[in-house]
């Protein structure tokens, strides 16, 4: 959870590690309100607890906020610098213990201007390519987009959390009712399996990446090169989910890797781009 100086909602999620093992942790996906200050270089290093860079309209921040679940371990992040069009950046971990309570969800994100009320947004596209140099991980790789009727909403949360998975290892779960998905979709070109759970009172779907026969134990594909528009994600939710796209503003527009455990691992993003077009 956050520290005493940062005064962001603590948000208890239903987290499945396996299909009978029904298991609780905490998930805060958001950026702190506070935010450490560093230089503008080439190069960033983000290593103390939630560090944060901001540079070229986009956010990196170094969240742990689920370390203490940890026996033991550390992550590093670090802005790598800018792209033709967007941003890369990396991180790098270690954590043992608290088998399936996630321990860090180090990201970047679009900084948004308050006021985008989805219904009104045009296009989200984006792009993104990533990469992890070992599989020896129970983790994610995912999109996380927080909405809220409230412009002003905290940044940790949301009404709604729209959540796209485009890799998972180890067996990790979504948020999840049922255990098993409520849809399946092709969006942009990519399929997905749909999951609907609650994160505390946020409503959340999550589109993941399809593994075989929609069984989690298994290894599921990875999209490792992402090109498509978010938007289209919202309006699928919006004609077939009930998603109230008319009152809902745009909170976070992020992407990341929630880490459970394992490593030495590195995640590397060699470009990201998002953008929101009115």
């Amino acid at each position: 959870m956050w520290g005493s100086t940062f005064f962001l909602a603590t948000l208890v999620s239903t987290v499945f590690a396996s299909p009978t093992a029904q298991l609780l942790s905490i998930r805060d996906a958001g950026t702190p309100t506070t935010r450490e200050a560093t230089a503008v270089q080439a190069q960033v290093s983000l290593c103390s607890l939630y560090a944060y860079h901001a540079e070229a309209g986009y956010e990196v921040l170094n969240n742990l906020w689920g370390k203490d679940s940890a026996t033991s371990g550390s992550q590093c992040t670090y802005f790598d610098g800018t792209t033709a069009s967007g941003i890369k950046w990396s991180t790098q971990w270690t954590w043992a213990g608290g088998n399936d309570n996630v321990k860090s969800y180090p990201y970047a994100g679009k900084i948004l201007e308050k006021g985008k009320i989805v219904s009104q947004v045009k296009s989200m596209p984006t792009n993104v390519t990533w990469r992890y140099d070992t599989n020896n991980i129970r983790c994610n790789v995912a999109y996380d987009v927080f909405t809220s009727v409230d412009p002003n909403h905290v940044n940790s949360s949301g009404d709604y959390e729209l959540m796209i998975w485009l890799g998972r290892y180890g067996g990790v779960w979504p948020i999840t009712e049922s255990g098993r998905p409520i849809a399946s979709v092709i969006i942009e070109g990519y399929k997905f399996d749909l999951y609907f759970g609650y994160n505390g009172a946020m409503k959340v779907f999550s589109f993941l990446s399809p593994a075989p026969n929609s069984d989690l134990t298994k290894p599921s594909t990875q999209y490792t090169t992402f090109n498509a528009d978010i938007k289209l994600f919202f309006d699928y939710l919006t004609q077939n989910q009930g998603y109230p796209a008319s009152t809902q503003n745009l909170i976070v527009y992020q992407i990341g890797t929630e880490a459970f455990t394992g490593g030495p691992a590195k995640f590397t993003v060699d470009n990201f781009v998002a953008n929101v077009n009115m």
